[in-house]
């Protein structure tokens, strides 16, 4: 990635154009519509400069080393640099329709880019993606890529909901609803409410119902069992499971020990389609599919409910159960209790229309 000090001028000769293999033309000045480089080269004041053009998987290939060594204390996690890439991935190809590279981004340009995603997305999607953008620029910087950081003073949209407004969660008839909806006469569907179970009465993020292997889970430990959960900056934490939760999970083991499973996985696919598949671990896609199966099943798939919801759920039905607010923060993984405190101000909210948490036993 060059800047435009950097670029290579050349000179049309005879009307022809003689370019290296793997490099870009540009052409300084403003353009007009419809105008061919030639053209534009040909005017009073512009000149015809080629630049090297590195492919956005190679630009990618850069950022992804850099995440890896400068965030995160050099342990960024996957579920982070996935998200970065593909943020950043959508930027590179932003350009290349604007017809940039993103040595020649300006401010100008970046605004244009915010003002696009802001007509494309939500608030919060549309600041999780500048911070991604940010970064990038941050790092071309660093790098020495660009004289400049065009990105620096970039900012995000203001979001002008109330933090706990924005939290998506269901009640409890339709949590009842999704929990009673697998067929648990199959070994999929006995599967498939063990991993709900843990998504909608412990709290559990969808990677780390990924991440769970059978070394895990003690089910006689404690009064009804323990799962030990590796959650957000590789921290573990143990989560008291219930006679309920214990007893679905008691089912769903006796099923994959019948599937002779290699892998340590807790959960694993389903694919029938080859007789000769062997069951590997469960996907992030694949419990999200599953779930939002589920969802769409009972009625309760709606704008905002997802797997994440799930969590909200929990939270937010167990403390207005109740349930003690450091002891939710602490299922839920949050290093801090002040995280779990939104939660607080949901059901505060609920308690003024109490009929509200049990919306669905008319359905």
């Amino acid at each position: 990635m060059l800047n435009r000090e950097q670029a290579i001028e050349i000179e049309v000769v005879d009307g022809e154009l003689i370019l290296e293999p793997e490099l870009t033309l540009y052409v300084s000045g403003e353009s007009l519509p419809g105008e061919s480089p030639e053209r534009r080269a040909a005017a009073p004041g512009r000149e015809l400069v080629v630049m090297n053009g590195p492919t956005i998987e190679g630009i990618l290939e850069a950022f992804r080393q850099w995440m890896r060594l400068d965030v995160g204390d050099g342990n960024p996690s996957p579920e982070t640099l996935r998200a970065y890439f593909g943020d950043v991935r959508q930027h590179l190809h932003w350009l290349a329709d604007e017809g940039l590279m993103p040595a020649q981004a300006g401010d100008e340009d970046l605004k244009g880019f915010r003002a696009w995603l802001v007509e494309t997305y939500a608030v919060n999607t549309v600041g999780r993606k500048l911070a991604a953008v940010r970064r990038f620029y941050e790092m071309a910087h660093a790098r020495g890529l660009i004289v400049e950081n065009p990105a620096k003073g970039l900012k995000a949209p203001r979001n002008r909901t109330e933090q706990f407004e924005q939290v998506k969660y269901l009640p409890l008839e339709p949590v009842r609803r999704l929990l009673k909806a697998p067929r648990t006469t199959t070994p999929k569907g006995i599967r498939d409410k063990a991993i709900l179970v843990l998504l909608a009465m412990h709290g559990l993020r969808v990677i780390e119902v990924h991440r769970l292997s059978l070394e895990d889970v003690d089910l006689e430990r404690g009064e009804a069992g323990e799962v030990r959960v590796l959650g957000k900056g590789a921290k573990y934490r143990t989560v008291l499971l219930t006679e309920a939760t214990r007893e679905e999970l008691k089912k769903w083991l006796a099923v994959r020990n019948m599937m002779h499973c290699e892998t340590r996985a807790l959960f694993v696919s389903m694919d029938w389609s080859r007789p000769d598949a062997d069951p590997s671990r469960v996907s992030r896609r694949g419990i999200r599919s599953m779930v939002d199966g589920y969802l769409e099943m009972v009625g309760a798939k709606k704008e905002g409910i997802s797997c994440h919801a799930l969590r909200h759920s929990f939270a937010t039905l167990a403390l207005a159960a109740g349930g003690d607010l450091l002891a939710i923060s602490g299922a839920l993984g949050h290093s801090s209790v002040t995280t779990t405190q939104v939660y607080c101000k949901i059901v505060d909210r609920a308690r003024k229309n109490p009929a509200k948490l049990l919306v669905g036993l008319l359905d």
